[in-house]
């Protein structure tokens, strides 16, 4: 087994929604590679345990944006803090976990293309020929994030209670190699946005499961139509993911032909091999 980055083993990862772990009370899954288990504590403090299948060796677990997190590791940092998702006039919602037959990386770098729209989810998030990808700014943060703004998109149905077709406006944030989030203009707020993170677990380096989690503003929608909605994009990008090849992402921005629209792609590809990340990717000098 190959042994994952240790800023991966020490980071923390969503492993299951906590509505789906109330209805089994246990649940079996892998994380980096390793089998384990997460469980209701049963001391009625709403707390969950995690262990290892093959050492029984308890680990680090906390519970957050309606998920179990673990950590095969000794977390230096906690889990990134969203402050969207504690304002109390938002609809919060998990968005159904999707097991995905590529690497996580892969899930990730999905997440952050505009310019697969028009052509993987038509008639949602794009329509032809409203396909081009207008340029926007990428910039590592000093709190060492990616950020990507000024990106804008036109979108006929960008949302459950979107009227019709608009110019959306879009930024992105890679927080950690595992976990990314968007930022999404509101049609009826203009001064606040609507928020989606992608909880990404690592499986194995050429498997994962994509966690969405939504905070969205109360208008015209509700949390079974968000969910719905989500459900409905991440199924039509699963496809697109599992025929990816190779599964695991390469690193070297010359193993695969970037366009304009890629920049995001590319500072993430750049951002990761920088901090060390080996595990689900294949290194620059490997691709070379």
């Amino acid at each position: 087994m190959v042994e994952p980055d240790p800023v991966l083993v020490n980071d923390w990862h969503a492993v299951v929604e906590l509505e789906f772990l109330s209805t089994r009370g246990s649940f079996e899954t892998v994380l980096l590679g390793v089998p384990i288990e997460i469980s209701e504590s049963g001391t009625g403090s709403g707390e969950v345990r995690v262990v290892r299948r093959d050492t029984g060796a308890p680990l680090a677990a906390r519970i957050k944006y309606g998920h179990a997190f673990a950590s095969l590791g000794e977390p230096d940092r906690d889990i990134v803090h969203f402050p969207e998702c504690f304002e109390a006039d938002r609809i919060c919602v998990t968005g159904g976990s999707l097991a995905v037959h590529v690497s996580g990386l892969r899930a990730v770098e999905n997440f952050l293309d505009l310019g697969h729209f028009p052509f993987v989810h038509t008639d949602y998030l794009g329509v032809e020929p409203y396909t081009e990808v207008e340029p926007y700014e990428v910039t590592v943060t000093e709190e060492n994030e990616i950020l990507a703004t000024q990106c804008r998109f036109f979108q006929p149905l960008s949302s459950p209670g979107a009227d019709g077709g608009m110019m959306v406006d879009y930024e992105y944030k890679v927080c950690r190699p595992y976990t990314v989030c968007l930022y999404k203009s509101n049609p009826i707020e203009p001064e606040r946005w609507d928020f989606i993170a992608l909880l990404v677990q690592p499986v194995d380096e050429e498997r994962c499961v994509a966690h969405p989690y939504l905070a969205y503003l109360p208008h015209e929608i509700d949390a079974e139509a968000l969910r719905w909605f989500q459900q409905l994009i991440f199924g039509q990008d699963k496809p697109i993911l599992e025929n990816q090849l190779p599964k695991r992402l390469p690193l070297d921005p010359r193993a695969e032909i970037p366009a304009r629209s890629d920049a995001s792609s590319l500072a993430y590809r750049r951002w990761l091999a920088a901090q060390g990340v080996t595990y689900g990717a294949i290194p620059a000098q490997a691709a070379a």
